[in-house]
């Protein structure tokens, strides 16, 4: 005779340890004197009056204090959020391509 022995095996729910909740990061304040790229973007393009490339925006923008960056490729990343909001808003976007790699305030 073979004695088994019965075995039980734990849920998920069960073999977790009581975690405590994080808190939620505090909210940033408003007015911070920073503003997303695509917003900074839409201003340097309105104080300019004319079509920039990408490199020239960033360039501004950072100059001008409006955004901050630590990645490699900021001029990569503006040219993505302005395509993407140009794709998804269409008629509504803030930005219009006029050339290759230009873009434009919407009027």
């Amino acid at each position: 005779m073979s004695s088994s022995k019965k075995t039980t095996t734990k849920t998920k729910a069960q073999s977790k340890k009581a975690e405590p909740k994080a808190e939620a990061a505090p909210a940033k304040p408003a007015g911070d004197g920073k503003m997303s790229g695509l917003d900074a973007a839409a201003k340097v393009l309105a104080e300019a009056g004319q079509p920039l490339n990408c490199k020239a925006l960033v360039e501004r923008m950072l100059a001008a204090g409006w955004w901050q960056t630590s990645g490699k490729t900021p001029q990569a990343t503006i040219y993505a959020a302005m395509t993407r909001e140009e794709k998804l808003r269409g008629k509504e976007s803030r930005f219009r391509r006029v050339g290759r790699g230009m873009f434009e305030l919407a009027k």
